[in-house]
């Protein structure tokens, strides 16, 4: 948590009404993280957002995680989830993605507008509000649930309406993990193509390192890089969309308008550029990694312990099947993406 969040808090006496969802929060990533470190299989923020689910519907938590917890609950899920995005740009490197070449980025990037076109009309199509539509695409195309806190942080979208994106973007990332490696040999695929079809289509950093390490360390290698090409473009994705929600905001109205970069946004790329420098040590960069995870994984916590399971079934049948459509479809661009890459 930031320094000056903090010290806000406590002028505002807000800091123990906070306490018991945060710190709910925090043992739940701390159980995600041991449990991955003993099943790497299982990614720790896909874990952590499942927690959270079994903590909104299982008796005699759900009525804690609605009540007392929910202050705490919600302000990870919402400022958490920025300052693990901010933290996030440490992971990319310029460098290792300019490795690829212009012609592998110009290929990663028309992967992810087109993936980002085809999951919106998708979404549209089985008749999703606008926002979801909006956040479904964000999160499918670039990053998951950090893209999905990015993108509504921009466009003023409430955390209730992120709720739902997030807890299909992971459905469908742990579905990939599972489904993904079983085509290997049916498909032939090589190693590396393996790779880059992983880090081209699956949502979640975790989850690409998750599917891709079933083929061996040079398939990783490839599909984190790939991976992290995708992440860069989180930062233009949500400034473009900033903007667009700038510039509509009707003059005269008397409302504070939009910033057309959020400041989370530019903490992204400013450690992004600090990243490429080469000037972090690998200590320092490991423990940002930790960092990292602890701030997404109590984000990811809280916005799941938001999700009603008879609610999620009852208006999300729509939404399920908008989503599946949506993976068919990146998993097929990223797979072509991939044969183009590695030749």
């Amino acid at each position: 948590m930031p320094p000056f969040t903090l010290t806000l808090l406590l002028r505002a006496g807000q800091l123990p009404r906070l306490l018991p969802g945060l710190l709910s929060a925090a043992a739940a990533v701390v159980l995600a993280l041991a449990v991955h470190s003993m099943v790497a299989v299982l990614p720790a923020m896909t874990l952590a957002v499942a927690f959270g689910l079994l903590a909104a519907n299982v008796p005699g938590l759900s009525g804690w995680t609605a009540g007392q917890g929910r202050p705490g609950l919600d302000f990870a899920g919402k400022h958490l989830m920025r300052a693990g995005i901010v933290v996030l740009g440490l992971k990319v490197s310029l460098v290792d993605v300019l490795g690829l070449g212009w012609a592998a980025l110009l290929l990663i990037t028309g992967v992810v507008l087109a993936a980002f076109a085809g999951t919106y009309g998708i979404s549209r199509l089985f008749r999703l509000p606008p926002p979801v539509a909006l956040l479904i695409a964000t999160g499918f195309s670039i990053c998951g649930a950090s893209a999905i806190g990015a993108m509504a942080a921009a466009r003023r979208i409430r955390q209730h309406d992120a709720v739902l994106p997030v807890a299909l973007v992971t459905l469908c990332g742990t579905l990939a993990i599972g489904v993904l490696p079983l085509l290997i040999r049916p498909l032939g695929l090589s190693p590396a193509v393996f790779g880059a079809w992983a880090g081209a289509s699956v949502h979640d950093v975790g989850q690409v390192v998750a599917t891709a390490q079933t083929a061996g360390a040079s398939a990783l290698a490839v599909a984190v890089v790939v991976k992290l090409t995708r992440v860069i473009l989180l930062a233009p994705m949500v400034a473009a969309a900033g903007l667009h929600h700038r510039s509509s905001a009707a003059p005269g109205t008397g409302l504070k308008r939009p910033p057309i970069v959020p400041l989370f946004v530019l903490g992204f790329v400013a450690l992004a550029a600090l990243r490429t420098t080469g000037w972090l040590s690998p200590g320092t960069l490991d423990a940002a990694a930790v960092l990292q995870d602890v701030l997404l994984g109590m984000a990811l916590f809280g916005l799941g312990s938001a999700v009603r399971v008879g609610e999620l079934l009852h208006t999300g049948a729509r939404a399920l099947l908008a989503a599946l459509a949506s993976w068919l479809l990146i998993a097929g661009l990223g797979l072509g993406a991939a044969f183009l890459m590695i030749r």
